[in-house]
């Protein structure tokens, strides 16, 4: 937490100044526009040729300040973000808050984990990871998270994000350029609609139109400087309404080009930027020089071509102008000409475009992790296997406090199945979601909050915390059933790792205890590995019947000084004490 208290005292410092320099150019800017006016009129009221010199010189220097003004503009945002990401850090390290995005807007419900173990939404996995600021970002992460990916993808992120973790000012800064982009889903899907939207080329003859009438009017505008010859203004002319008559052919497709673009040109800059901050670092691993070379198209860097796109949409914008697309267009039919280039453009480099904006995903996805991995020196990268191994020492969930969550050492072998029993708050849920976070941690190549793991990635399939859906006029139970039947299919297809909490609520005692059974020996019978947790001892007692596959484990609560203790301890064994008559009968209930 010190490194990022250092960076966020530089930073407001550094901001401090930026702030101190914008004011002062923006008050030099006022005085040089004033005294371009003041000079203006003196000359127009005597006539000195010293007024206009100085006007020249007066405009020459706004123009000048404007240039510096844009770039303290730009640096003031860059440092402001760069505070701001210093100042999230520590409140979250903190526990104060999670000031990051929660994924809501991702959450299935009928993904086999999402919901159940609270990959998305408030206090969630993805808010605590997410440290991305685009959109193709936090869909890539949300992505992730859902996914399983092959061991050897698993090795390459391993690498990535070990390199990322060290990087830390290579990270904030791409994440600040991200943040003031204030790009959204709106600007990237209409971007991509608009790179796959009719790239038909312009007719050869308006093509030979858009260099003739131009050079027409240029030449007639010549003769007339030359000769003063009226017919020249009558030609002249008749050519600028020609020029706007060919223009008007082609405005609703120029309209529907930049239809919904409004600051697209700005953002595409962003992206640029960020991609150009890709190509400029040296990288060593495997899957981050792979993600850096896809930004290379016809030997020029994939920023260079994206800068020239936002150079067109900026100029496109003219014609939203109308004295500026009257003057330009009845001209040098200028917009006319950014369409020809913009179609250009999109014949050259749409096809590569999805996949350069998939990398700028990629990379914040992987800071993401790094940024885990960084905050959590001491969480792992697992020792992968294809044996079915799965080891964790000193378990826990990685996103419990630190100072006080407690690890477990948790082994699948020989016995491959647990079946958990411990008192009501004793910690068996806690225990299930932490097996369930890392396995999926450790499926998309992120450190685990463990001191040593040996794992086997496999598709996680849990059935923990399901709701009434009203909408589809669904009880529990019924949701519950249908959840069953989805892990029993997945098991068809390829050996998981199962979790199972309490399951046949809505049912009565013996009914239940039949069916927790049943799906149990269903379970085991498919090659699952995983757990399942009940109140109920005669299940517990399945054991008898599977010694080389199932085994009873337990979490345990004592009566200390007419208190309960929970000491959060997983122990080998069937649970002995229960707490519920007693604190029914400490609190009056009984």
């Amino acid at each position: 937490m010190e490194i990022y208290k250092v960076k966020k005292e530089g930073f407001s410092a550094v901001l401090n100044g930026i702030n101190k320099k914008y004011n002062s150019i923006s008050i030099l800017r006022l005085l040089a526009i004033v005294f371009f006016l003041v000079s203006m009129y003196y000359y127009i009221k005597t006539s000195e040729i010293i007024f206009i010199i100085s006007s020249v010189l007066l405009f020459g220097l706004f123009v000048f300040l404007m240039r510096i003004h844009t770039k303290l503009l730009f640096q003031k945002q860059v440092n402001k973000a760069l505070l701001d990401i210093n100042e999230n850090e520590i409140s979250y390290l903190e526990r104060n808050k999670i000031p990051f995005e929660n994924g809501q807007e991702f959450n299935d419900f009928h993904h086999p984990y999402a919901y159940d173990l609270d990959i998305f939404g408030e206090h969630s996995l993805f808010q605590n990871l997410n440290r991305t600021a685009t959109f193709i970002g936090k869909k890539t992460l949300a992505k992730q998270l859902l996914t399983l990916l092959p061991n050897d993808e698993i090795v390459r992120n391993h690498k990535a994000v070990k390199e990322l973790s060290e990087k830390l000012d290579w990270r904030q800064e791409f994440l600040a350029l991200a943040k003031i982009s204030n790009d959204n889903q709106s600007s990237y899907e209409t971007l991509l609609q608009w790179s796959k939207f009719n790239n038909t080329p312009l007719s050869k003859a308006s093509i030979l139109v858009s260099f003739i009438a131009p050079f027409l009017f240029l030449g007639t505008f010549v003769g007339y400087l030359i000769s003063s010859n009226p017919i020249f203004l009558s030609v002249l002319s008749f050519l600028f309404i020609f020029n706007l008559a060919v223009l008007g052919i082609y405005y609703k497709r120029i309209s529907i080009e930049i239809a919904n673009a409004e600051n697209v040109d700005k953002i595409i800059n962003q992206y640029g930027l960020l991609m150009q901050k890709i190509e400029e670092e040296p990288f060593q691993s495997d899957k981050l020089t792979d993600l850096q070379q896809k930004l290379t198209l016809k030997k020029e860097n994939a920023s260079v071509h994206l800068k020239k796109l936002a150079s067109l949409f900026s100029n496109m914008d003219t014609i939203g102008n109308f004295v500026t697309a009257l003057l330009f267009n009845g001209t040098f039919l200028f917009n006319l000409h950014v369409l020809k280039a913009l179609i250009q453009w999109k014949k050259d480099h749409a096809e590569a475009l999805e996949d350069w904006l998939e990398v700028i995903g990629e990379f914040e996805m992987l800071n993401s992790l790094a940024n885990l991995s960084y905050n959590n020196p001491e969480f792992v990268y697992p020792t992968l296997n294809t044996n079915f191994e799965i080891d964790f020492t000193n378990l826990s969930h990685p996103l419990l406090n630190e100072k006080t969550r407690v690890g477990n050492d948790v082994r699948f072998q020989p016995q491959s199945f647990m079946i958990l029993t411990g008192s009501n708050m004793s910690g068996k849920s806690t225990f299930l979601r932490s097996l369930g976070i890392n396995m999926v941690l450790s499926g998309i190549g992120s450190p685990v909050c463990a001191s040593q793991a040996n794992v086997h990635p496999l598709p996680v399939l849990v059935s923990m915390r399901l709701s009434d859906s009203l909408s589809d006029s669904e009880s529990y139970f019924f949701a519950e059933i249908k959840r069953l039947k989805q892990i029993m299919d997945e098991l068809e297809n390829r050996p998981a790792f199962v979790l199972l909490d309490e399951i046949l609520r809505g049912t009565n005692s013996d009914d239940k205890r039949n069916g927790t059974i049943e799906v149990v020996k269903k379970v085991i019978g498919k090659k699952a590995i995983g757990a399942i947790a009940t109140h109920d001892i005669e299940v517990c007692l399945t054991t008898n019947d599977y010694p080389n596959i199932l085994t009873n484990k337990c979490f345990e609560v004592e009566i200390v000084n007419n208190e309960l203790h929970f000491d959060y301890k997983l122990r080998d064994g069937i649970c002995k004490n229960r707490s519920a008559t007693f604190l029914m009968k400490k609190m009056g209930v009984i």
